[in-house]
């Protein structure tokens, strides 16, 4: 889930401070201007990003993207879906497969490969796709003490066309609810050991 930003600390002490969701460090995307902060959640994470290369950014779809959507308290901006058959879905939906890297705090390199960012970018009801390279350690396993834990998604609430992101997806067991409407994702719920937190503008 992308959270987009201007600011990666003063937001990840915001998102703390208000919310008990502690972060990590990320590191820098070259390639796209664009670095981040992880807020591990297991098998998922939420990703806060800014633009730190206005200049690369500009050149990069996904940098574009973000740097259109980001705001001082940071709002959802996208999201994605891990899979292990980036290929067949790539074909299924005529998508261009393109790698992606970055090295963390400790020096490690993440190596992965995506599809349909650019078709996030211009309608945010609809994930890109991710597919890690063998061996990389998820960011959603990253050790990290939240103190509102235990904490996990129990829903995405999407705006957009129910039946365009049915055919997108394919079969899938996703915690998310639909409404139409302007493609975006308009809230992600998280389940805390003290009840729910919304993040977004609108109300599940």
């Amino acid at each position: 889930m992308l959270i987009a930003v201007t600011d990666l600390r003063a937001a990840a002490w915001e998102l703390q401070a208000r919310c008990g969701l502690a972060s990590v460090e990320g590191g820098r995307h070259p390639d796209w201007g664009t670095a981040n902060r992880i807020v591990p959640l297991g098998d998922s994470y939420l990703e806060l990003v800014a633009v730190v290369d206005q200049q690369a950014a500009a050149g990069s779809s996904f940098g574009r993207w973000v740097a259109r959507g980001a705001s001082p308290p940071g709002r959802p901006l996208g999201w994605a879906v891990r899979t292990g058959q980036l290929a067949q879905l790539a074909r299924r939906l005529g998508l261009t497969v393109r790698s992606g890297k970055r090295v963390t705090p400790s020096g490690e390199l993440l190596r992965w490969r995506s599809a349909g960012i650019d078709q996030a970018a211009a309608e945010p009801s609809l994930p890109f796709f991710l597919e890690w390279a063998a061996g990389v350690r998820l960011p959603g396993t990253t050790a990290v003490a939240h103190p509102a834990a235990p904490v996990g998604i129990s829903k995405l609430l999407l705006d957009g066309d129910p039946d365009r992101l049915a055919a997108w997806l394919g079969n899938h067991a996703l915690p998310i609810v639909v409404r139409t409407g302007r493609p975006a994702v308009a809230a992600i719920v998280l389940s805390t050991a003290t009840g729910e937190i919304v993040l977004g503008s609108k109300q599940p």
